[in-house]
This record gives C-alpha cells, structure tokens and sequence, in this order.
C-alpha cells in the first residue's frame, strides 16, 4: 500500500510527514486491499480573514472504488488530518455495510465477506459535525450570504469516465462525498450527471448534443 503526501502553500516537514504516514498507515486494517493512500495537506486565507487548515485524503480501493474525505479547520493541521481520518471511518463504514445490500450497485463498491473477517473493527472516533463551506469542486469556498461572485475559471481539471450503472455512480458518488458525480453511463452509452436533491434523493441530467 501506498501513502502519498502532497503539500500546497505549507511546508511537508519530516516530523508532519511522519505523523501523517503513522495515521493513514492503519486504514488498511479496517479495509484491506487498499491500493493507495493520498492526502492532500494546504491552508488557505479567506477573505473574511481565517486561515484554514486543509487536509483532504483519497483512498484508492485494489477494485476500484475511491473514498474520500475532506475538513477545513481553523487552526493547526494535525487536528484537520485528524478529522478528515474520522471523517474516512464514516466512509469505510459506509463502503463495508453495502457488503450486506448484494442488489444495489456493483462489486466493487462494497466489501467482500473475506475482506471483512480480515477487517478489525474501526475504533471509537469523536463525531464532528461537519461544516457545509459550500465548496466547489475544485475545493474553491463559494462566496458568503449569497453574494454572487464573478471571477474566471481558475482551475481546469480533466476527469476520467469510468463505465458504470447508474446505481454504481450513486454509490461512488456517496463514497466521495460529493453532491454531484459526472459519469458514462454503461447503460446508455452517454454522459451523464447524476446529482443529491434537497429533498434527499438523486437526480440525474442526461446530456445530448443539440
């Protein structure tokens, strides 16, 4: 298994690393067959005068689903690492309980019965409340009290589409964490944009070329 430590706008020192590295390195014993593990260390300065500590983590599964978790503090790093680890447990939680739902979404979306036995139980973790920053997908915090914000595109990011049914894209959706998901759909053969409604379902924009 692999951990990758990438920093922005803060400096990746031995003592961080090893913390780091020492904290992510037992995610495998709650979710064998972990391919790679990468976080993603930054701060930012917002406009209302915070400084954030960022820690996002990406979990790659050997089968191919990806978990991540993401929390911004005010404050020092390690304590945004250490939330985004509990943050990680909700998702693995999530990623072994689906092992029980054989109908909905695809294998690789859920924990096999072996991977389970060899998983030890995730341990007790304060339950944070998480913030809604209104991110955007790029990480970006949206503008506050609703101020509309006109800017030009900062960050292009390309996305590779994976084949998938629209009950897999739901779960991989949840897994990152995200409202919205881009994906190809297997069924239809087109490009579709599966999104979380306020009333707590999914809805899905199909795209069409006019």
């Amino acid at each position: 298994m692999d951990v990758v430590i990438h920093g922005q706008n803060i400096k990746i020192t031995e003592p961080l690393q090893e913390y780091a590295k020492r904290k992510l390195g037992r995610l495998d014993h709650y979710l064998p067959n972990i391919n790679e593990i990468r976080i993603d260390l930054s701060s930012q300065h917002t406009r209302r005068g915070e400084d954030l500590a960022i820690a996002q983590i990406t979990v790659r599964h050997k089968r191919g689903a990806i978990l991540r978790a993401e929390e911004k503090v005010q404050g020092d790093i390690h304590i945004a690492i250490d939330q985004a680890i509990d943050n990680m447990y909700r998702r693995i939680e999530r990623f072994k309980g689906k092992s029980l739902d054989r109908k909905r979404g695809g294998e690789r979306y859920k924990a096999t019965f072996e991977e389970l036995e060899l998983a030890e139980d995730i341990p007790d973790f304060e339950r944070y409340e998480e913030e809604d920053y209104s991110s955007s997908p790029d990480g970006e915090l949206a503008a506050q009290d609703g101020a509309a914000v006109s800017r030009p595109i900062a960050r292009r990011k390309q996305v590779a589409l994976t084949p998938m049914s629209e009950a897999e894209a739901i779960e991989q959706m949840e897994l990152l964490g995200h409202t919205f998901f881009v994906f190809f759909n297997a069924e239809t053969g087109i490009i579709n944009v599966l999104y979380k409604r306020s009333a707590g379902d999914y809805g899905l924009l199909m795209t069409e070329a006019e």
